[in-house]
């Protein structure tokens, strides 16, 4: 992909896994603030959770959730029923990777998990 902007610092991340943990509304509230506060970036407002159970297909019941950063955002989708989640971490600002990995492997309690910078 070609670099449209490359004077504008971006950093995006990408991971999916499994989960072993409970994953809750304050889960995932949890999740969000404590991985911005882990990787030092900084927050401007609170999680914005969304559990649309009911208003779709039941395999894809869950959170679809973000919490907005001085320097961007975070976003998670967890599938409960499939025990499966995917976010998205974009930043102007670096972070370390395999700090990120690590607070979510931890966080989640990951059977796998994947992950992808772009």
């Amino acid at each position: 992909m070609k670099d449209l902007a490359p004077n504008i610092v971006r950093q995006r991340l990408l991971m999916e896994g499994i989960y072993a943990t409970d994953v809750d509304r304050a889960a995932v509230e949890l999740y969000l603030t404590g991985i911005a506060a882990d990787l030092n970036l900084r927050t401007y407002g609170t999680p914005i959770i969304h559990a649309p159970s009911g208003l779709g297909k039941a395999e894809n019941a869950g959170f679809d959730a973000f919490i907005p950063l001085i320097d961007s955002g975070i976003s998670l989708y967890v599938w409960s029923s499939a025990k499966f989640f995917a976010t998205v971490l974009f930043t102007c600002k670096q972070f370390d990777i395999e700090q990120a990995v690590g607070y979510t492997r931890a966080y989640f309690r990951t059977s796998a998990l994947e992950h992808r910078q772009f």
